[in-house]
This record gives structure tokens, C-alpha cells and sequence, in this order.
């Protein structure tokens, strides 16, 4: 796409991707990681990777055995 676009035609793209960025509303790092950890605490009791999933509703589970001789 960026090849049949001539260098002017590229650099407005550009622009206006700087200008959409600008808009874009700045958190701090801290307030924006101890939200996120709420959230995954909140969410950790429906985690399959925390709790496990039980034997019966496992889909990847083995279903029989090879045995080879």
C-alpha cells in the first residue's frame, strides 16, 4: 500500500497519525499498573490458568491411552 503512495502522501499519513496520538489520554504508569492489578485480583477466581479446570469439563484431556508392543 505504502508503495504506490507518493512521499508527500506519506508523510500526511504520518501527521494525522501524530494527531490522532496527541489526543490520546495519559495515564501515569502507577495508577494505570495498580488498576490492572485490581482488576486481575478481581478476575482470579474465573482464571483456569490459577484455579485449574476440573477433570470432567477438560477438553484437552487424554481420552485413552497408546500402548505399544
Amino acid at each position: 500500500m505504502a508503495q504506490d503512495m507518493t512521499e508527500k502522501d506519506v508523510l500526511k499519513m504520518e501527521v494525522e497519525q501524530l494527531r490522532k496520538e496527541t489526543k490520546t489520554e495519559r495515564i501515569l504508569v502507577s495508577k494505570s499498573a495498580s488498576e490492572l492489578k485490581v482488576f486481575v485480583e478481581s478476575q482470579a477466581s474465573d482464571d483456569p490458568l490459577i484455579k485449574g479446570i476440573p477433570e470432567d469439563r477438560n477438553p484437552f484431556k487424554e481420552k485413552g491411552g497408546c500402548c505399544v508392543t
